[in-house]
């Protein structure tokens, strides 16, 4: 079978669906039969269930048919949800033993409207233990391994859902972020990811009160990625701070002619793999031939906000972890000892500092440069080279320099600056062949302008749309 069905996106799907050229039933069938061809060497899903998906599609396909039936926005494309989202009647482990049995009273808000759109559940995708590494193995789960090569990361958290779409074994797929958790496996992997501003899309919980924590799409294109935010995005009364009114992104965006984009390559804090920064320049080159004009800029005051803000995140996290050690000792895995190690070495000045550093550095620095810069750009992750099995303190070499995947991952500062959407797209490929990534942040709550950016640099830089463009499974 080709892989041209593998890698369909959702917006040519649902065009072909309506033609009756192609099938819901047709797809999931290819998707299903991908995926287990996949399972042993990726891995990237928890729980499947592809008996119902297939009965979901067969549904789908009869509203397709029927001359007076309406179809839903997403009637028919089949949907992987990462194993951290509450969905009603089933289980979500996060990743660790101990919540085997556990099953959801609720479903989250996003993945309710997504499956209410006529999405169908394919599978839950793979996550580290509690969401908390940027690589994606669980005594659960086991290993999940990168698409374009099996011996580096997926990234994580949210990794499983990156190499199911880069390996074409779904067609939608779902993420969360906290300190990069959708961007940096997206760019990891070579797929679109989008961390829209908190509470776009709304969320449950204590997730909600947590301005650094959202749920977002993960897709194979920019337009698919609009697709979901289109039907995610609203008020949700279980979310106190989910956003009033709907979010329309349109379906071909403006051109980015005469839009000023600031561009940093390291923000001034991180090292970059030289191949990473090639491809970067070529993505800059791309943005400045579509029309934008792009402007480095010398950023010398964001390493601070960036410690901090892993540190805040850390700070929070440290109890959930202690107590899971405390009470499962068993069941956890072997790096969660080192999770917890750092986490309460975070002291409460430091989350305080956090604070009061994220309010200066955007009074004085990002709050002047969004005044003068439509969209800020950088690479989402400094280096792609990271072990599928890496834990947070093993080493990863860059430019012949020791650092830990946490150090690749250029993510944390818009987590802290969450109102600000940040869109992460690809920009090229390694030596090595290995995805990199531009990360695009607008301004606070300007959606349609990072996609206005990120469907530019897809048009100049296609990615995933013919063979030599895909991995080689």
């Amino acid at each position: 079978m080709s892989d041209a069905l593998f890698y369909l996106s959702a917006t040519q799907a649902l065009a072909l669906f309506k033609t009756g050229e192609l099938s819901p039933v047709e797809l999931a069938d290819a998707v299903i039969r991908r995926s287990e061809a996949i399972a042993k060497t990726v891995n990237p899903f928890a729980d499947r269930y592809f008996d119902e998906a297939m009965k979901g599609a067969r549904k789908a396909e009869q509203r397709y048919t029927r001359r007076k039936t309406r179809t839903r926005r997403l009637e028919g494309l089949v949907l992987s949800v990462k194993d951290s989202f509450s969905i009603r009647g089933r289980r979500s482990t996060v990743g660790s033993l101990f919540n085997a049995e556990s099953i959801d009273e609720l479903t989250d808000p996003s993945i309710e409207r997504l499956l209410r759109a006529g999405a169908i559940l394919l599978a839950r995708t793979t996550c580290p233990e509690f969401c908390w590494l940027y690589a994606t193995h669980t005594r659960m789960w086991g290993i999940t391994r990168n698409p374009w090569r099996l011996d580096t990361s997926p990234g994580g958290s949210s990794g499983g859902s990156a190499a199911a779409l880069a390996a074409g074994a779904t067609t939608l797929a779902t993420g969360s972020d906290s300190t990069g958790s959708i961007r940096q496996p997206a760019a990891q992997c070579g797929v679109v990811g989008y961390q829209a501003p908190h509470g776009r899309f709304p969320m449950l919980g204590h997730q909600t009160f947590d301005p650094y924590i959202n749920v977002g799409p993960m897709t194979r294109s920019v337009a698919d990625a609009a697709l979901m935010t289109n039907v995610m995005a609203g008020h949700h009364r279980l979310d106190h701070h989910s956003l009033p009114g709907k979010l329309r992104l349109p379906d071909n965006p403006l051109p980015i002619d005469g839009i000023n984009i600031a561009f940093s390559m390291d923000l001034g804090h991180h090292e970059v793999d030289g191949d990473v920064a090639r491809e970067t320049h070529l993505a800059i080159d791309a943005l400045r031939a579509a029309g934008a004009t792009v402007d480095a800029i010398d950023v010398n005051w964001a390493s601070e906000a960036i410690r901090l803000a892993h540190a805040h995140e850390e700070f929070l996290f440290a109890p959930v972890i202690v107590a899971a050690l405390r009470d499962h000792p068993d069941l956890v895995c072997d790096y969660t000892t080192e999770l917890a190690q750092t986490a309460t070495s975070v002291t409460v000045d430091d989350y305080r500092a956090s604070l009061e550093v994220a309010g200066r550095v955007w009074q004085d620095h990002l709050g002047p440069l969004f005044q003068r810069y439509d969209a800020f750009v950088c690479p989402t992750v400094s280096c792609p080279e990271v072990s599928a099995e890496s834990t947070q303190k093993s080493p990863v070499l860059i430019n012949g320099k020791s650092f830990t995947d946490t150090d690749t991952a250029m993510t944390a500062l818009f987590n802290m600056y969450n109102r600000c959407p940040a869109l992460a797209v690809p920009s090229g490929m390694t030596d090595a062949g290995l995805p990199t990534s531009l990360q695009i942040i607008a301004r606070p709550h300007d959606d349609a302008m990072a996609f206005r950016v990120g469907s530019a640099l897809e048009r100049q830089r296609p990615w995933l749309d013919n063979p030599a463009r895909r991995p080689v499974l």
